[in-house]
């Protein structure tokens, strides 16, 4: 039981004195609880802002320190460089002075030298000179022995010899050795200069290398109509005769071919038995004795040089084929190792090219460091080594 008159009626319920004072004293106490409480979280919110102030300012003073630092040091190395630069102005003047003096040395010899190469060019023109009058002097003598090689050729033996060497000398150059034989026996006992063989016909192709002269060279010497009709009879009768001989002695059915070569040793001769004595010609050509100069001969030992290189590639025909086969089986290969070629080549560029924008980020970030940016703003996933070491193995 409360004693006293309540102070005040709440929704029926009688407030007392004391009870007044004891909510109010609970409210106070409540209200200095609180207070106490903010006032302990300001303080260590003040302090947690004080300390995060002070590392910050540290922070500040650690970058300003460093960026002093790197101003010292690139003040040192523009130092450097100023340095380097001023050395290397002066060694290049001092090699353009090098050089200049070089030159004017070299230009001085150069001039030295031309001088005395002139000087030795006309000593070797005198020389020249010189072996000039020699060879001078060596065409008169050589003139003499012409006129010496005239009266040889008059010679019908001497002449024969000629024409034999010529003939054996187109034949050699022309044929392989087992292609041809000189002075081969028949079975008439007759000789001929040389007998050609070709392939695929046993048959021989008989040459005679004695053309007769005797009558061009009455001809030629002959000064009057009687004369030249006297040397173009003999003409006739010398080659007609001689044509002959080839026919019997060298056209042996089964043995021979069915023609026969008689070989002129001069292509002016030549030209004029074709022009001047067509007669004789073809009568030559129904004995089957064909008169060929050395031009002719060449073109003859040409075709016969064709024919026995065709011989030889039918007879390896079969190997020539089995080679192209080997050829193609080669050119297949070399395009299947093309192929993986390629397919190494392209991983290999891929690679190269994983390898080249690991590299830019890795450049990217040196120069972030060197910037001091840490701020981490497009910062890139680190590349990875191992699969760049195993693509490049």
């Amino acid at each position: 039981m409360i004693p006293g008159s309540p102070i005040a009626v709440i929704d029926g319920v009688p407030i007392f004195l004391p009870q007044a004072l004891g909510a109010a004293l609970a409210a106070l106490a409540v209200l200095l609880l609180a207070a106490l409480i903010a006032m302990m979280r300001s303080g260590a919110a003040r302090r947690l802002e004080a300390e995060a102030a002070r590392e910050r300012q540290e922070a500040i003073e650690a970058r300003f320190a460093a960026l002093a630092q790197s101003g010292a040091e690139l003040n040192g190395r523009v130092a450097g460089m100023t340095e380097w630069l001023g050395s290397r102005q002066t060694d290049l003047a001092r090699v353009v002075a090098d050089r200049l003096d070089s030159v004017g040395a070299r230009l001085g010899a150069g001039l030295e030298t031309q001088a005395q190469t002139t000087g030795e060019n006309l000593g070797k023109l005198n020389e020249r000179l010189a072996v000039i009058d020699a060879a001078q002097a060596r065409l008169t003598e050589m003139t003499r022995e012409v006129v010496s090689l005239k009266d040889i050729l008059s010679n019908k033996q001497a002449r024969g010899a000629f024409g034999q060497g010529r003939m054996e000398a187109i034949v050699r150059d022309g044929l392989p050795a087992g292609a041809y034989d000189f002075q081969f026996t028949l079975t008439n006992r007759a000789r001929p200069d040389c007998v050609i063989r070709l392939p695929g016909d046993a048959r021989l192709l008989a040459v005679d290398a004695k053309f007769p002269l005797e009558g061009f060279s009455a001809l030629r010497a002959a000064r009057d109509d009687e004369g030249r009709k006297n040397g173009q009879a003999r003409v006739r009768a010398d080659v007609g005769k001689h044509v002959k001989d080839i026919a019997e002695r060298y056209l042996l059915p089964g043995e021979t071919q069915d023609i026969a070569l008689m070989f002129v040793p001069s292509e002016a001769i030549y030209s004029d038995l074709v022009e001047h004595f067509d007669d004789v010609v073809q009568k030559a050509h129904r004995a089957r004795v064909v008169i060929v100069s050395p031009t002719l001969m060449m073109m003859a030992i040409n075709v016969a040089q064709a024919i026995l290189r065709d011989a030889r590639m039918q007879d390896e025909a079969q190997a020539i084929q089995a080679e192209v086969g080997k050829l193609v089986n080669d050119v297949r290969l070399l395009g299947d190792r093309a192929a993986k070629l390629e397919t190494h080549f392209r991983q290999a560029q891929e690679d190269l090219s994983g390898i080249g924008a690991a590299s830019q980020r890795i450049a990217r970030r040196g120069e972030r460091i060197e910037a001091m940016d840490f701020s981490g703003e497009g910062e890139a996933e680190p590349p990875d080594l191992m699969r760049l070491a195993r693509g490049a193995e």
